[in-house]
């Protein structure tokens, strides 16, 4: 590709002395840290072992874009903030993405445009889906060196508003507005997706939640049979054909419960002890637990109910859990166990603000669980670039904007010769030795 020279604008003089500019410095990257990308790529082969799994009829002697650098340069796009497969019109002649997805920056062939992009995003079958989901399911399993005496799994649901007609989108009441309701499960102890399931746009059914879970716990005992699992979530998965599946195949959790008058008049001593010695006191807020057997006309049996109890100088506040574990005091399974579920909500905001995973324009569901397993893998990639910073870093706990900010909108010029490639960054650049450093780690044996 040849550079394009426009003619100069200007700016405001500085010191008396005229300022005007044009697009003729060269071939200049706007996204030079998209290679930090493609080490975490290679060394994770998502692109590959997604393409591998989704049939390939092209005529292998006429094939201009492999389908692993398709799917390479749509997810290193969505990494760096360009989650349009519209984008890739212009990327596709982008030295730096060229260069991470195995390319020349300039003799080389450029990379696919969006309908190629739009075409394989709509060609898998359902067969073809669920493979795709089980190779980032993997992903996570093969995260640990050696299968974890127990983990605990996170699932929610966040509001992805469709503008259109989508198929599987419907008007939900809750958030006044029409739209899909992806279920998110994910390890939060180490931020790590699990799944991501695509799903119709109102609250989901227990045989629904129970049937999910089904078929993830049976793909993980095949790798870790002994790993003790725990389900946490909050109310609307409580559900008694889940709890029933769960305490039926050896599974722990801990869910929300939505309180009533029945739960309330059990706990009403300890709520009426907390009250009064708030009162005594002469505390703006007094918090307490306690727990009680319960069982509702639709369980087959009475479970651990344990509650949080708050009075306040405007009345009591009473939230309640309900969970299989048998130890741990009320207090350590309410404010240790379940408040810790809020951070999976964060994940959420991080895959779905911040990678834009709520991109799911496309008509057919089966397309868009494709966009939404894209995402994911996008995710993937900036997680482990932030899993290799030093732990002493200010970035190590950084979120993904402001990781995509710091290290990989780098501006950076890309020189090809005879015999090499060289990229000139900013001399300036605040991360400099960071980044160093991370090229040096990520690039390993």
């Amino acid at each position: 590709m040849t550079d394009d020279t426009t003619l100069p604008f200007s700016f405001p003089a500085v010191g008396r002395k005229k300022v005007t500019a044009a697009f003729d410095g060269g071939r200049i990257s706007s996204d030079g840290g998209v290679l930090l990308l493609a080490e975490v790529e290679r060394r994770l082969g998502i692109s590959t072992k997604l393409a591998a799994v989704i049939p390939d009829g092209r005529d292998a002697s006429r094939i201009t874009h492999p389908l692993a650098d398709i799917l390479r340069a749509r997810i290193f796009a969505i990494a760096c903030g360009w989650e349009d497969a519209d984008d890739l019109d212009s990327l596709r002649f982008d030295p730096a993405f060229k260069l991470a997805c195995g390319r020349l920056p300039d003799s080389g062939r450029d990379l696919c445009s969006q309908p190629t992009v739009s075409r394989w995003e709509n060609a898998p079958d359902l067969r073809s889906v669920i493979r795709l989901g089980r190779i980032l399911l993997n992903l996570w399993l093969d995260s640990y060196p050696a299968p974890p005496a127990a983990v605990t799994l996170d699932i929610d649901d966040t509001c992805d508003v469709v503008h259109g007609h989508q198929q599987l989108s419907l008007f939900n009441a809750h958030y006044d507005e029409r739209c899909f309701l992806p279920i998110h499960i994910y390890d939060t102890a180490t931020s790590r997706p699990v799944a991501v399931i695509l799903r119709a746009g109102k609250t989901p059914s227990g045989k629904e939640i129970r049937g999910h879970l089904r078929r993830l716990v049976r793909h993980v005992r095949r790798r870790w049979p002994a790993t003790r699992i725990t389900i946490r979530g909050d109310g609307h998965y409580g559900r008694p054909e889940v709890m029933d599946w769960c305490e039926a195949n050896g599974i722990d959790y801990v869910f929300g419960l939505p309180g009533n008058r029945v739960l309330d008049r059990l706990v009403d001593e300890a709520a009426d002890d907390i009250r009064t010695r708030r009162a005594l006191e002469k505390k703006p807020c007094l918090r307490g637990f306690t727990e009680t057997g319960y069982r509702a006309k639709s369980w087959k049996q009475q479970r651990r109910a344990c509650a949080r109890i708050e009075a306040t100088t405007r009345g009591l506040d009473i939230r309640f859990v309900v969970t299989s574990l048998e130890a741990g005091s009320a207090e350590h399974v309410y404010d240790t166990l379940y408040c810790a579920r809020g951070q999976a909500e964060n994940l959420i905001k991080m895959h779905k603000s911040q990678l834009a995973s709520d991109r799911t324009s496309c008509r057919s569901p089966l397309a868009n669980q494709v966009r939404l397993l894209l995402h994911t893998a996008a995710y993937w990639l900036i997680l482990e670039l932030r899993d290799a910073i030093p732990k002493t870093h200010a970035l190590a706990v950084a979120e993904f904007a402001t990781l995509r900010l710091r290290l990989l909108k780098l501006g950076a010029r890309v020189i090809e010769t005879a015999c090499r490639v060289r990229l000139a960054f900013a001399a300036a650049c605040p991360d400099a030795a960071l980044i160093r450093h991370l090229a040096t780690a990520l690039a390993g044996p």
